[in-house]
């Protein structure tokens, strides 16, 4: 076994096999270009021969791309057996590796192409012998590997066999029905690497058991020379293993080497989550958005004793941070971690009442940020006083036919403050006086970057919302604040109140 473990990204092409994600062009040439680029994996699969007019321009801008850069012998794409035309497809688009698909299970090949194996094998060995006289790198697909060594091990060993007088660089073993466990592959590549011991191979897992990285990881321990993978885990049913789960899985399990840039994964997984319009659960591993989140105040207390409870997967590694939640789990220790982050320093006693309000707000199932607490505390430590900013009036009013129109009273500096205005929506609307209220100070409100809402599952009409604002000003992070209500325009006008105070604090 090499130390050296190669990492093939299939986003591009069985990522694009999840339902709903089709990628533009210029979308996949932006994924290729930060999956080869700045993420560093050894070779990228990028499309499916003869699927589309805009498959092959993707492949052929990517292509271009990857020629210019030096990149052009990391690009692959699928093809079939059909007596060349997918080699022809790949030239054509100035492709040099084909990622060959073939049977890699009697029972496909009989099923479903209707063939003997003999008649199979001979139909490959034309396309094979078609890609060599047209200088096309080969690769070689086996559809149904472990299905086909679970139910007939002389079939696998009769197409490998069959075929090893061509220059195939790597024979690529799919789990392609997500079928095995780690042991069940452990068995299966002894038996391949016995029967061929000088033939590269590649595994190409699949998640329907929620067993893809762990099979990866028994892969790569077992001697396998690359491993397939897709951003945030795309595509069919399950998905495939995903990279960023794979990538430290090997690195500090494994003795095995990659050159993959750890600290770019959740660059990357964001990109493709923007492109793809598909979410990541919040605690998918590594990139997730809780997963340096510490909620318990006595892990916090912990980790500020001595990192007690921190793992190898230090948020640092992955260009990240380690933030300590705020809510009715919280204690002394994580409300500290948040003020020295902050640069805020208490008293002990206004320390204190600070965590009962944030308590308090937890019971209610308040999701509390950082971000909320310069108003926490500013209501604590001014109890009875008026906020720095505050609606002390509004009204919204939408009528069929005509812009949602808004009337919004804000009191500042002791002073009350009037504007109307219309909008696409009663919060745009909103919005916009507000805005002319703030050129009127002389201020300017953040750029509002995403607006969601959550209704907790079963939630009957007067269900409180949750309404959580990212605003964006230009010279801080993003940040997030959060109104809760039963009225959903209640809920976002609270938020935005909190965002107002925080913004004043910043400048006072």
């Amino acid at each position: 076994m090499g130390t050296y473990l190669e990492i093939m990204d299939t986003t591009l092409r069985d990522g694009e096999q999840t339902p709903g994600v089709s990628f533009t062009p210029e979308e996949k040439l932006q994924i290729a270009r930060a999956l080869l680029g700045r993420l560093g994996v050894d070779r990228v699969e990028i499309a499916s021969a003869r699927v589309s007019e805009g498959e092959a321009e993707g492949a052929t801008r990517i292509i271009k791309w990857a020629d210019q850069n030096g990149k052009l012998d990391r690009i692959e794409i699928l093809g079939f057996v059909d007596g060349g035309k997918s080699v022809d497809w790949i030239a054509n688009v100035g492709g040099q590796v084909v990622n060959l698909l073939t049977k890699g299970s009697e029972r496909h090949c009989r099923m479903q192409l209707g063939k003997t194996p003999e008649r199979h094998f001979d139909d490959i060995k034309r396309v094979l012998e078609h890609a060599e006289s047209a200088g096309i790198g080969i690769n070689l697909y086996l559809e149904d590997w472990s299905g086909g060594v679970a139910e007939n091990f002389q079939y696998v060993h009769a197409i490998v066999s069959a075929l090893e007088s061509f220059e195939i660089r790597r024979f690529m073993l799919p789990d392609t029905l997500g079928i095995l466990n780690p042991r069940q592959l452990k068995i299966y590549l002894e038996w391949m690497f016995a029967a061929f011991p000088k033939q590269r191979f590649d595994f190409h897992g699949h998640n329907d058991y929620g067993l893809g990285t762990a099979n990866s990881l028994q892969a790569a321990i077992s001697g396998i020379n690359g491993i397939h993978t897709t951003v945030n885990g795309l595509g069919e049913r399950a998905g495939n293993p995903s990279l960023c789960e794979v990538v430290p899985a090997i690195r500090d399990m494994t003795g095995r080497k990659i050159r993959v840039r750890e600290r770019e994964l959740s660059r990357v997984s964001l990109l493709v989550r923007t492109f793809s319009g598909k979410r990541l659960a919040p605690n998918a591993p590594i990139v997730g958005s809780d997963v340096f989140t510490q909620t318990c105040g006595v892990h916090a207390d912990g980790d500020k004793k001595g990192d007690l409870y921190a793992n190898p997967l230090l948020p640092s590694r992955f260009g990240r941070r380690r933030t300590y939640a705020l809510g009715k789990l919280s204690g002394k220790a994580s409300i500290d971690k948040n003020l020295e982050e902050m640069g805020v320093e208490l008293d002990a006693e206004t320390r204190d009442r600070v965590l009962r309000e944030v308590i308090r707000l937890g019971d209610k199932k308040k999701k509390l940020t950082q971000a909320d607490l310069p108003v926490i505390i500013s209501d604590v430590m001014h109890s009875g006083k008026s906020k720095v900013m505050e609606f002390t009036d509004y009204e919204i009013t939408t009528r069929s036919g005509e812009l949602p129109k808004a009337r919004v009273a804000m009191k500042y500096a002791g002073e009350t403050h009037s504007a109307t205005a219309s909008g696409d929506g009663g919060y745009d609307a909103f919005m916009k006086a507000v805005r002319k209220i703030l050129k009127e100070l002389g201020m300017k409100a953040p750029r509002l970057v995403g607006y969601e809402v959550h209704i907790p599952p079963g939630g009957k009409t007067d269900a409180l919302v949750e309404t959580t604002i990212s605003w964006n000003n230009g010279e801080d992070p993003v940040y997030s604040t959060i109104g809760v209500d039963s009225d959903q325009i209640e809920a976002a006008i609270q938020a935005t109140e909190k965002m107002l105070n925080l913004e004043a604090s910043k400048s006072s």
